[in-house]
């Protein structure tokens, strides 16, 4: 995640625009129960987790290259870049 961010700022600054983050946000976490045999042994159970973490970049006035750039990005798998326009 922090090669990720690296290069989203690298691309934001070679643009020429101002940035500031990234800012860790808080760590969610889905725990899922399953049953190991769903007709005998209801006590036995194992429990899975996924933790979701994420950061914020906030860019200020950033150019139609910017966002270009940022969209046509190669990230590792199973990270995602979500463009918001406020």
């Amino acid at each position: 995640m922090d090669e990720a961010c690296a290069k989203i700022i690298k691309v934001v600054q070679e643009s020429g625009s101002q940035i500031i983050g990234p800012v860790p946000l808080p760590t969610k976490r889905r725990i899922y129960c399953v049953l190991r045999s769903p007709h005998v042994n209801k006590d036995a159970r194992e429990h899975f987790e996924i933790r979701t973490h994420k950061r914020i970049i906030d860019i200020f006035l950033p150019s139609e290259e910017t966002i270009n750039k940022l969209k046509n990005l190669d990230l590792s798998a199973g990270l995602d870049i979500e463009i918001k326009n406020l």
